[in-house]
């Protein structure tokens, strides 16, 4: 996929139809993970179909919010890079177990406190950053991508043993989709080449269209027109810190991830990154965003892997797209039909458009990789534990399921038990080698007793 070598960098501003567009690519890119994140949710705990839609809006609302945030940054606070926000896969599922168990107050307690205990950790964490040298970042891109690849090819297909499981008309229009992107991108350039995500999927979305597979547009506007996020949709949140505690482990898994997504987006746009300095204002913009999301009664809002895609594959580099993005978002979460329409593109469509984006993310992990000295033994070793600890998980689902619940959260999630793996052994190493200069310097210094 060839684009212009002249890209906008990550402070241009764009003309005022092109950041239209190309926040609009973003906000379909990612459109799929609070939709589908508040139907998991709703499915779990069988919510009211009002209660459900209302809790769509609030989720599009806060990434919105923490879109911007993250995009413009104020302060110490925010990346000022192009990151669209959406709430994550993981503590999506955390936040249905607790409510689930302990019900929803307890539920929105648990991400307000996770989202406290953000600022809370960060200071730990960010002495930690040095842990995370370039081949510990390749290897959890593609962790990161590897395990995107599966959750959204089962959203194409369908989950095994279904009625409607790898049905020729949803593989149909997911391949259709990624070849229109393909083909897009491959045969313009310029911003025509740059908005291949988007075209590819209104291509996909069209097709679907055609096959039957989306309702009409008229059905649109049935509904109210205007909708708005209701403040603390549950009553007043419950705090409970053992029911909580899924939910603060893994802000220290998703501290791991924000680093891996600061440096792989920073390295994308070209901006010099420095781990101590831009790390911890990508932090404090989840945490923010995070905190925001729960006082509207959604889950964890983090920073999105789509991000490193999206930008991977279109080449847009500019912040303002992505603040373009947040603006769009908090248009469609006030704007019934928008989000009625975003939720009526085919998942077929919205997840062929997804695997290709996060096919790109591991693309970004083998470019770090390759300036790694994989003939290095330690980087060789690192690299490797990363990948079978790593992928075990994402392999086989539920490894760990006769262990508590801290070592599934922890060790279950492929990226949190790579990265680990990896930290460990670049650890090792290091020690081993002070030992042997340490054994060397000693038999350099000891008197010879040869005759």
């Amino acid at each position: 996929m060839s684009h212009d070598p002249i890209s906008p960098p990550v402070d241009a501003r764009l003309p005022a139809w092109q950041l239209a567009l190309f926040g609009l690519q973003h906000v379909l890119s990612m459109a799929a993970s609070p939709i589908t994140a508040v139907f998991l949710i709703a499915k779990v705990l069988a919510l009211p179909a009002d209660l459900t839609v209302q809790l769509i809006g609030a989720t599009f609302f806060a990434c919105g919010i923490g879109t911007l945030l993250q995009s413009l940054g104020a302060g110490s606070i925010g990346a000022r890079m192009p990151f669209v926000m959406v709430p994550g896969g993981a503590p999506t599922m955390l936040f249905a177990g607790i409510a689930a168990q302990s019900g929803l107050p307890t539920a929105a307690g648990a991400a307000l406190l996770a989202s406290a205990f953000y600022w809370v950790l960060l200071p730990v964490f960010t002495r930690c950053l040095r842990l995370f040298p370039r081949v510990v970042v390749g290897a959890m891109l593609l962790l990161v991508s590897i395990n995107l690849i599966r959750i959204y090819a089962t959203i194409v297909v369908g989950q095994p043993g279904s009625a409607d499981f790898a049905q020729p008309r949803a593989l149909g229009l997911a391949l259709a989709t990624i070849v229109a992107t393909v083909i897009v991108a491959g045969t313009f350039r310029g911003t025509a080449g740059r908005l291949a995500v988007l075209i590819g999927l209104m291509a996909g979305a069209t097709l679907g269209w055609a096959l039957g597979a989306m309702p009409a547009l008229a059905d649109v506007w049935h509904g109210p027109l205007f909708t708005h996020p209701v403040w603390l949709p549950f009553g007043m949140p419950r705090f409970d810190v053992l029911a909580a505690l899924p939910l603060l482990i893994f802000t220290a898994i998703s501290m791991a991830e924000a680093t891996a997504q600061t440096v792989a987006v920073g390295e994308t746009c070209g901006k010099a990154i420095s781990l101590p300095r831009d790390v911890p204002k990508t932090i404090r913009g989840d945490a923010l965003a995070s905190l925001a999301g729960a006082l509207f009664g959604t889950p964890l809002i983090v920073t999105s892997a789509e991000n490193i895609g999206v930008v991977q594959t279109t080449g847009v580099r500019s912040r303002y797209v992505t603040a373009a993005a947040g603006a769009i978002l908090i248009v469609i979460a006030l704007f019934a039909p928008l989000a009625r329409l975003a939720y009526a593109i085919p998942a077929a469509v919205v997840g062929g458009t997804a695997l290709i984006v996060f096919a790109m993310i591991g693309v970004m992990g083998i470019r770090l990789l390759a300036n790694v000295d994989l003939h290095a033994r330690a980087n060789q070793y690192t690299l490797a534990a990363a990948l079978v600890v790593g992928l075990a998980p994402i392999l086989v689902p539920n490894l760990y399921r006769h262990f508590g619940a801290p070592v599934q959260i922890v060790l279950g999630n492929g990226m949190a038990a790579g990265t680990l793996a990896a930290i460990a052994t670049q650890l090792a190493f290091a020690a081993l080698a002070r030992l042997g200069g340490h054994a060397h310097a000693g038999a350099a210094a000891a008197p010879s007793h040869d005759a």
